[in-house]
């Protein structure tokens, strides 16, 4: 297996713990040694990291390090700090006796930031940094906004028609996407760290915002505003006040990916703030036909050409009859 290949698999790795890894980082490892190779990806919050994982199984299986052992991992092994919960990959690597160690790219936590790099170095190992990097990014984008911002990403999630409504004038919405886009969502739903509604969805939906579809484990429930006694939403946080203080206290409380699910007042008014990092859309098959059906926005909106919302549609995705496109602010 040569050096792209064993990182593309440990991409694949950290990409199949994505919904049970957060709000630790996802990632992936792959130890080649003497034609064999032993794969790990993070283990849920308070198990083995992804290194750890792969080292235990080539230990168990070949009892130490031959020479050309290599070790491929998506994101630089942590080393330690106070409160760390985990032992330091690093130090489990040189124990090891692995000589080669490639990286697909840095830690941003600056806990660890060049530290795992520099200690393998000085151990002897050879390190290399930066295979597959723009891959390794795009895969841990979420991590990485909120440990350079110390604000969740967010994603905005979005369902309409065709002709970009998302209920009729009566307020039935139930359902413009077919099943398998649902399934998607709660999917979304399961890699994010919470999800955030406004108290006027809650009351006119009652939605329990749970992940069903899928397996997975539930979000943070929020909700701006007071949601009401008997709602499905409960147990639930009730917060209010500037939406960006809101983003600083969710990050600051390990928050890595926020969900916004409505309705069209919040998502209006995280757009207007510029506070989305990438918008989600399920588009159906499906036309209201007139200007009197509800749009994905409520409040006022761009007033010339000059002033619309340029992004780019970084993904596109069939599911069922529907499509998903993710779009994101343009460079």
């Amino acid at each position: 297996m040569d050096d792209e290949a064993a990182m593309s698999r440990a991409l694949e790795l950290a990409a199949s713990v994505r919904a049970s890894a957060h709000p630790n980082p996802w990632v992936g490892a792959v130890i080649v040694s003497t034609g064999a190779t032993f794969e790990g990806a993070t283990e849920p919050v308070g198990g083995r990291h992804a290194e750890a994982v792969a080292l235990d199984a080539f230990e168990a299986a070949a009892g130490g390090a031959g020479e050309g052992t290599t070790l491929y991992v998506t994101l630089e092994p942590c080393w330690e700090w106070d409160g760390k919960r985990t032992p330091s990959c690093a130090k489990a690597v040189v124990a090891a006796g692995i000589d080669r160690v490639v990286v697909a790219m840095e830690d941003p936590d600056e806990r660890v930031r060049g530290r795992g790099v520099a200690a393998l170095r000085e151990a002897g190992v050879e390190v290399e940094v930066g295979l597959l990097e723009e891959e390794a990014r795009r895969l841990l984008r979420p991590y990485v906004h909120h440990r350079t911002t110390g604000r969740p990403f967010v994603v905005l999630k979005l369902a309409a028609s065709l002709d970009g409504r998302t209920a009729a004038p009566d307020g039935s919405s139930q359902w413009i996407t077919g099943e398998a886009a649902r399934a998607d969502a709660h999917r979304l739903r399961a890699e994010s760290d919470a999800i955030l509604v406004g108290a006027g969805t809650v009351r006119a939906d009652d939605p329990s915002l749970t992940v069903r579809a899928v397996e997975g484990r539930d979000p943070r429930r929020i909700v701006l505003g007071r949601a009401p006694g008997g709602a499905k939403v409960h147990p639930c946080d009730e917060m209010s006040g500037d939406l960006a203080e809101i983003l600083d206290r969710l990050g600051g409380d390990g928050v890595v990916q926020l969900m916004v699910e409505g309705g069209a007042s919040v998502a209006g008014e995280f757009h207007r703030r510029g506070l989305v990092d990438r918008y989600v859309v399920y588009v159906a098959p499906v036309l209201f036909g007139g200007d009197d059906a509800r749009g994905m926005f409520s409040g006022r909106g761009a007033l010339t050409i000059d002033d619309v919302f340029r992004g780019r549609i970084v993904a596109v995705e069939h599911l069922g009859d529907d499509i998903r496109i993710d779009l994101e602010r343009a460079a």
